[in-house]
């Protein structure tokens, strides 16, 4: 258990933030002490490494942090394995074990920056999959200790969305995730160039996709430990069939994916780009040279340049396409 006052907050924007205090639980019973306690007080925030986070400023109360690193097998048949994991367990450490052992499904999430608690909050994504095709449960302890498990189906799921991320929510933790892998071999690769890619290799396996998702992210993201960023910034907005359909007539090269016969998701990176912000700056803040859905600290930006950047970029699509794109990135 930590305690820790004025500490910095981890974020992967580089942002130089502090909390009014720190406090760090590596099980659930620390967790439960801590509240037992009255250590936990309004406002308090729980937070992983910070990667889909933008603090306006420092947070003046308590914040809280999993160092609940355990992978347990706790059910398996012939099909599939259950891994119960710690929810301070790094995503990216979780997914390569995954691939040592032989486990698949979620080798197409590899090098999503964050830890295992967040993923399960916001519904991280890539390259066809979501973590909620993984997900079998969530537990999580309440502000007043008690313990709650959310099935799959009681975590309300959509496009980078969850129960959890409702205000009335914040006050339930999450300790540990259970994902359900399976043992057969099975692939998601009709996605990006992930088949291009792996046409370079003689073989496919689950150690050769993984290494060909790093080596696609690796090349379009950069790295938040030399260029401070939370990943995608903003989330491809999902707009009707007929709006997709008007938009079509005058971009015919428009790139989309279809999501049911009555909506169509279309890059917010491509509506970007065409609006001619790649690559541009505002202040200390850019849209990234590489991905236009990426945002970064250039060196010495508040939260506040990030925000004035967005804000224009949102402008720019909404007066070229008619279309509101949104942050995917919590704003503290």
């Amino acid at each position: 258990m930590i305690f820790e006052k004025g500490r910095n907050i981890p974020n992967t924007f580089g942002l130089d933030v502090k909390a009014g205090r720190w406090l760090e639980y590596a099980s659930v019973e620390e967790l439960k002490a801590l509240i037992a306690e009255g250590q936990i007080s309004s406002p308090y925030l729980h937070v992983g490494s910070g990667s889909n986070l933008l603090f306006l400023g420092d947070f003046e109360g308590t914040v809280l942090h999993s160092a609940i690193k355990s992978i347990e097998m706790v059910n398996q048949d012939a099909e599939k394995v259950w891994l119960r994991v710690g929810a301070g367990v790094i995503w990216d450490d979780f997914v390569a074990y995954c691939v040592e052992h032989g486990y698949y499904g979620a080798e197409n999430l590899s090098l999503i920056p964050g830890e295992v608690g967040a993923s399960a909050v916001q519904n991280i994504g890539a390259y066809g999959v979501e973590v909620k095709d993984l997900i079998s449960c969530v537990e999580t302890v309440d502000v007043h200790g008690d313990k709650r498990v959310f099935g799959v189906e009681e975590c309300g799921y959509a496009y980078r969305n969850s129960v959890f991320k409702r205000p009335d929510m914040k006050s339930f933790f999450v300790t540990h995730v259970t994902f359900a892998l399976n043992k057969a071999e099975q692939y998601t690769l009709n996605y990006g160039t992930i088949r291009q890619e792996l046409e370079k290799y003689p073989q496919i396996d689950l150690a050769t996709v993984r290494q060909v998702i790093v080596s696609i992210r690796e090349s379009k993201l950069p790295d938040p430990k030399v260029l401070g960023n939370a990943g995608s910034f903003f989330m491809n907005p999902i707009v009707p069939r007929a709006k997709y359909e008007t938009l079509l007539q005058e971009y015919p090269s428009m790139p989309s994916y279809q999501v049911d016969a009555t909506h169509v998701k279309i890059p917010a990176g491509w509506m970007i780009e065409q609006c001619g912000w790649k690559g541009k700056s505002l202040g200390n803040a850019a849209v990234h040279d590489k991905q236009a859905l990426v945002l970064v600290n250039c060196g010495g930006a508040t939260g506040a340049d990030i925000v004035a950047l967005s804000d224009a970029v949102r402008a720019a699509v909404r007066e070229k396409f008619g279309v509101e794109i949104h942050p995917e990135v919590n704003m503290i």
